[in-house]
């Protein structure tokens, strides 16, 4: 897995990841957290397509994780 920079939305931390798979193509996944401590919540998302490059699957994690983080 390959995890990359971390994007600050007021009070998420969004973190765009990518993952290859076994047959090849890569998986696009997003982290993101709020709070901190004890009261922590990490969402991961791990989303449908397959890419073709981890250029694009990072594009895409990084899209998805930042617009949900500016819809909540």
């Amino acid at each position: 897995m390959n995890k990359n920079n971390n994007i600050e939305v007021g009070r998420y931390v969004v973190s765009p990841m990518t993952q290859a798979r076994d047959g090849g193509g890569f998986d696009a996944l997003v982290s993101i957290r709020s709070g901190q401590g004890m009261a922590s919540v990490d969402r991961v998302m791990q989303f449908t397509p397959r890419f073709q490059s981890q250029t694009a699957a990072l594009r895409y994690a990084r899209t998805e994780g930042l617009a949900w983080a500016h819809c909540h």
